[in-house]
């Protein structure tokens, strides 16, 4: 075997050589201007420089990319949208032009701080590694609650009163994951209002719905999730199935918005989702809009009637 040749060939998101090479299907990464655009300013800043023992490789730098109105002065406190980029736990990033302009949309919309978390990704770094970091996040964004944290423009903006947590696909599996520590934890200043979970990645052991009708899809779901957590105690495991975790009643927030699309294969676990959270304890309340006609986080890529909805939708959840 030549050190170029294929030794794992896990399309479509990444494929390993030999020699140790990964060739990641990603987007190009893209840095925040320095000057305003679009009536939104950006600019990264480094959450962890610390090892995470939980991973089987150190880890470089991580870093959030924050997003302010243009138009925002500093002692004009805004709500705090934390976003979880989705891409199957092992691709994309806050850096990509995909969600670098949604994040921007999201800021404009909604009239938010907007924060989009850096994560490693698989194969390098298998789960629980990208949940551990989203929390090493959130415990940093927490100590800016008083004024007195690291980051100028959380400290002059940020509403640490008003936050939610949201995620795409993978991302939405994280917002939901993140919801359920807090609940059990707490975050010392944070009043973590809802969350915003779109085509969250979730699974379980028994198809339901239209699953079975679709056993392509229904083998992709499960191979991704056995090889992003090969510790994983299987597809009833509460990190890819929420109905089988019982603390699920413990989500520490009020309110819950779902996003599911007519054609994405995980449409059914998210209305599964929503029953769930009306009858499990939780005393919250809980939305769901289903886009018809639409495949799985088509929103990020193609501008649509649906897409206008949903932003619209987005940004009224945030300023409830």
């Amino acid at each position: 075997m030549s050190d170029s040749e294929l030794l794992v060939d896990f399309s479509p998101f990444f494929q390993i050589y030999k020699d140790g090479r990964i060739n990641r299907i990603d987007g190009i990464k893209l840095e925040p201007p320095l000057d305003p655009d679009d009536g939104v300013r950006s600019k990264d800043v480094v959450y962890s420089l610390e090892l995470n023992l939980s991973s089987i490789k150190p880890h470089k730098n991580l870093t959030c990319r924050v997003h302010i109105p243009e138009n925002t002065t500093p002692g004009h406190k805004l709500p705090l949208l934390v976003y979880f980029h989705g891409g199957a736990f092992c691709m994309e990033s806050p850096f990509t032009h995909t969600y670098y302009k949604y994040h921007k949309s999201l800021v404009k919309a909604a009239n938010v701080v907007a924060v989009a978390v850096e994560y490693r990704l698989v194969p390098e770094h298998p789960l629980p590694a990208a949940y551990d970091d989203c929390w090493t996040a959130l415990k940093w964004l927490a100590s800016h609650f008083n004024g007195s944290g690291p980051e100028e423009w959380l400290n002059a903006y940020a509403d640490f009163g008003k936050v939610f947590f949201a995620g795409d696909s993978a991302g939405g599996n994280i917002a939901h994951q993140m919801a359920i520590r807090f609940g059990q934890e707490k975050l010392v200043g944070v009043d973590l209002k809802g969350i915003a979970l779109i085509h969250p990645y979730f699974w379980g052991k028994d198809p339901i719905g239209n699953e079975s009708k679709d056993p392509e899809g229904k083998a992709i779901m499960e191979k991704i999730w056995y090889y992003v957590h090969p510790t994983t105690t299987g597809l009833d495991d509460p990190l890819i199935n929420p109905i089988a975790d019982p603390n699920l009643a413990s989500l520490g927030c009020s309110r819950v918005f779902i996003f599911a699309a007519e054609k994405d294969v995980m449409r059914d676990r998210a209305w599964l989702y929503y029953e769930e959270l009306k009858k499990c304890g939780w005393e919250g309340s809980v939305e769901i809009m289903e886009s018809k006609g639409e495949v799985h986080t088509f929103h990020l890529y193609i501008d649509c009637e649906n897409t206008k909805i949903m932003l619209e939708k987005f940004a009224s959840f945030l300023n409830q």
